[in-house]
């Protein structure tokens, strides 16, 4: 079946683009946005490009009382070949999909969603910087809109996407930060909302990231919600950590987000022979691995950041420095590898990058 036609409202006066070197991280957004909206017994229909605005809500906007809200993110690099790609955007669709399903929102159509990114990215692409390093983040989401006041799946929704252009989402850029694992607060557990992308998830996580900021971290990391002993993940980031010559990761059992990052990173570790291990791994053995010197390196992996490097790690008191603070060979290999690839500098052996189609 013919994806349905995108009408276009162009913004009357487009803003001014803020210079490569200046960007932060989601700021800054572009002249236009895309929506569609879902009515029960109609489906998704009139999907629309319009000049970026604010929306109107009822104040019993069911979104505004119940959480039901999903997004997911990625990102559109400006090649070095002057060619725009999208990392692994049919991913994306996919996982935004199965948000939609855990929170009781009626699925969009995969290929819809990828077309919003074509038509979008493509009137506005003008705005995606050209130093590398930096990229236009994607932000595409869905809400609830109907008014009432009753705990059920509302009948109408809007999708919509939004775009931003940015730079390095910490200030560290990819120089190592610092993370707090913390054993008072709980993020997630089997069975909960914990492996999707909900709104809910990161408004719980805030107060735990504000007590480690102000002990001088950038980030929570959060351990397993029943027994408070083995590695989660972080706050906007899956972790990972090298023991010996073995990769760990926690595995998909959950409570943790499947990230495209992190499935990336997996990937390019098995491609180059590495043991790449998904299994549960507690703080207590991280900690004897870093007394013992065996605990290597550790990085997050995310969209916002990409690989992250950890370079102290603090725990009931204690501060655990990870390769003298450094950032270690292997994350650094993997960063540089993905970054090229999502730049048109590398091979793409698994065909993660898609190119912007001139017309949508």
């Amino acid at each position: 079946m013919a994806l349905a036609p995108i009408a276009v409202t162009r913004a009357a006066e487009p803003k001014a683009h803020p210079a490569d070197d200046r960007l932060q991280f989601g700021t800054v957004f572009t002249d236009h946005m895309f929506v569609m909206n879902y009515t029960d017994g109609r489906g998704w229909h009139d999907p629309r490009i319009v000049p970026y605005q604010p929306f109107s809500l009822d104040p019993a906007t069911a979104v505004l009382h119940y959480a039901q809200a999903v997004f997911d993110g990625l990102k559109a690099y400006r090649g070095s070949d002057g060619v725009i790609r999208f990392f692994r955007a049919t991913k994306h669709a996919e996982r935004l999909n199965r948000s939609c399903q855990r929170l009781c929102i009626p699925a969009l159509d995969p290929a819809m969603i990828v077309k919003s990114f074509h038509a979008l990215v493509g009137l506005d692409q003008a705005w995606i910087p050209k130093k590398r390093g930096t990229a236009l983040y994607m932000r595409p989401t869905v809400v609830a809109t109907e008014p009432f006041l009753g705990v059920r799946p509302a009948k109408t929704y809007s999708y919509f996407l939004i775009l931003s252009p940015v730079g390095s989402y910490y200030a560290e850029g990819i120089n190592p930060v610092k993370i707090l694992a913390t054993d008072t607060y709980v993020r997630a557990v089997k069975g909960g909302t914990g492996d999707v992308k909900t709104a809910g998830n990161y408004a719980a996580s805030i107060y735990a990231a504000e007590e480690a900021k102000k002990q001088g971290y950038t980030q929570v990391l959060w351990l397993d919600g029943v027994e408070h002993r083995y590695l989660d993940e972080v706050g906007t980031m899956n972790i990972m950590v090298k023991i010996g010559d073995e990769v760990i990761t926690p595995p998909l059992s959950g409570s943790i987000l499947p990230g495209v990052t992190r499935d990336s990173i997996l990937t390019l570790c098995r491609d180059w022979g590495l043991k790449a291990s998904e299994r549960p791994i507690s703080i207590d053995e991280v900690i004897g691995a870093a007394r013992n010197g065996t605990l290597a390196e550790m990085w997050g992996t995310g969209t916002a950041a990409v690989v992250s490097p950890v370079g102290e790690l603090g725990y009931k008191g204690e501060r655990i420095t990870i390769n003298n603070g450094k950032t270690g060979p292997l994350t650094q290999k993997l960063y540089d590898a993905i970054v090229s690839i999502q730049y048109g500098e590398a091979p793409d052996p698994h065909g993660w990058m898609m190119p912007l189609e001139t017309a949508s």
